[in-house]
């Protein structure tokens, strides 16, 4: 018997997770990627003796990892996950030494990381958060006491909504409107459906302890101000499985992630960037290379941008609902500056850690200039990520390797970052060694690089150089985001942080769970079988 064919358009980490689960499903799955490497916007830059992971580096719920790795041929394991009792422990404190399980080991190692993130405010003081119940509750009575009270009641509506809205409904697919309706009233009853910070400031009268327990979905895409308070789950979701790094970076998770697809027998092409995806009378028949090689296929899954899927992929004769005013009407998420960096250690540096956020001066006023006014503003917030304290490997010995994330407009703006950029790079370095976070750094530094909104756009086909895909505003979340099944074309899939449920590593490999199992149903295989044990939904 003739196995089915599957070609996956894109090897982000979406992207390779979907394949993976399509080739333990019995497909012979081959994913075509315009890169050089895999990695999506996990690609990593090698220069001058530093590595750097591109893009995302912080990984979370260890145990979807282990999943993934743990995929055998025909052992396809699409039913509900099996998550760890500890979850609904009392506190939901994370245990210690949570890392990958047997299975990933055999390919990458996964490490804890503490804390989560040193949460730097403007005036120099800092938040350690590390989802430990009696140190965050000791660090808000050191820097906001009125507050205890409010993370108390904080703390139980979050509770609350990550019960519901990751544990339960997490791997729900809402491919209709009646879906969506059905646990509507449940969200309406949490409160999860305001916007996060409002939920936030009902709580927390500090303006310190409203911005630590509302910048998460910055890391997904999300402004904080507009995001519906189910993102309050984040929370939940890190202080109940932690923070994690793969030795290596996130890259070595990438490598780790395509050999298990390649030892299942999956095929990796490299500098293979789709032209095209080829529709007959409505149906996906495989995919044009800009080489003009055409490989036919009974599934087409895209992992690139959900835009520059309907606008560039697919001919707008076949577009019925995807059309092209629908598609830019929908609201994109904002873009990043990420400025790489190597420096020299020296044995008296400031006390940072693995995952440093530092906040501006403003906070709800520059939110508002980067995802409304889309204006370049004067200050800014950034993400310092400094791996080598945690893997020295990462740079030659006697220096670290660095990279500092900064939030900005999308192409939207109209802003000319080959102007822009390199005066955005050069105030955030000079910051960081004024305000005294890595002294003397232009002395010491012996790489620097970036990449703007353009790298978004033309070297990752992101429409509008998004960072994270459609922004993850309330009218695109759930039903109302951009489905993992075409409408319009038939064998058609996508999968990614456009997709639903949304950004974030976590999240895309739930998207790879969910169009892999519409693509089981259509196909008459059976997707609920996890572990032999039938699937309780």
């Amino acid at each position: 018997m003739l196995r089915r064919k599957a070609v996956v358009i894109g090897a982000g980490i979406g992207g390779i997770a979907c394949a993976m689960r399509l080739q333990s499903l019995g497909f012979d799955t081959e994913i075509v990627e315009a890169l050089d490497a895999p990695g999506g916007r996990a690609y990593v830059r090698k220069a001058d003796g530093f590595v750097f992971d591109m893009g995302p580096t912080v990984l979370t719920v260890p145990h979807f990892i282990e999943e993934l790795f743990s995929l055998q041929q025909d052992h396809a394991m699409l039913g509900e996950p099996d998550f760890p009792a500890h979850v609904l422990d009392e506190d939901n404190r994370v245990r210690e030494g949570i890392s990958g399980g047997p299975n990933t080991s055999k390919y990458v190692e996964i490490i804890p990381i503490l804390p989560f993130y040193r949460i730097y405010f403007d005036d120099g003081t800092y938040f350690d958060y590390d989802g430990d119940p009696v140190s965050t509750r000791t660090q808000i009575q050191r820097l906001a006491p009125e507050d205890l009270a409010g993370y108390e009641a904080f703390h139980e509506q979050a509770r609350a909504i990550f019960q519901r809205g990751f544990l339960t409904l997490g791997y729900t697919y809402f491919g209709s409107l009646g879906s969506m309706l059905r646990v509507v009233p449940d969200l309406l009853k949490l409160g999860a459906v305001r916007s996060l910070f409002g939920m936030v400031s009902k709580y927390f009268k500090s303006d310190k302890m409203r911005q630590v327990f509302s910048f998460e979905p910055l890391l997904v895409g999300g402004n904080p101000m507009k995001v519906p308070a189910i993102y309050a789950m984040i929370h939940f979701v890190e202080k109940t499985w932690g923070i994690h790094y793969a030795k290596g970076g996130t890259g070595a998770l990438v490598a780790g992630l395509v050999k298990k697809f390649e030892d299942m027998g999956g095929r990796l092409r490299l500098n293979a960037p789709v032209q095209r995806i080829l529709v007959e009378n409505g149906v996906a028949k495989g995919v044009e290379l800009a080489s003009g090689e055409t490989i036919n296929a009974d599934v087409v899954v895209s992992n690139a941008d959900y835009a520059t899927t309907y606008l560039k992929l697919v001919d707008k004769a076949h577009r019925r609902i995807n059309r092209d005013a629908l598609v830019k009407f929908r609201k994109q998420s904002m873009s990043l500056m990420v400025i790489y960096f190597g420096y020299e250690c020296r044995d008296n540096d400031p006390d940072l850690r693995h995952h440093n956020i530092i906040l501006g001066p403003r906070y709800e006023a520059l939110l508002d200039e980067i995802f409304e006014q889309k204006v370049m503003s004067p200050d800014f917030s950034q993400y310092l990520h400094i791996p080598t304290l945690t893997d020295p490997a990462m740079a030659p010995a006697g220096h670290h390797a660095a990279y500092t994330l900064i939030p900005v407009p999308n192409n939207a703006s109209g802003i000319d970052w080959d102007v822009e950029g390199p005066k955005l790079s050069a105030r955030v370095l000079t910051f960081l060694e004024e305000r005294g976070y890595i002294p003397d750094l232009a002395a010491r530094l012996k790489h620097m690089s970036f990449i703007t909104p353009d790298y978004f756009a033309e070297t990752l086909g992101s429409y509008l150089g998004n960072g994270f895909g459609v922004e993850p505003v309330l009218t695109q979340t759930a039903f109302f985001r951009p489905h993992n099944k075409s409408e319009d074309v038939h064998n058609l899939y996508l999968v990614g942080q456009g997709t639903q449920p949304g950004g974030g590593t976590p999240s895309v490999m739930m998207s790879a769970k969910m169009t892999a199992r519409e693509i089981a149903r259509d196909y008459g295989v059976d997707a609920s079988i996890v572990n032999g044990v039938p699937s309780q939904r």
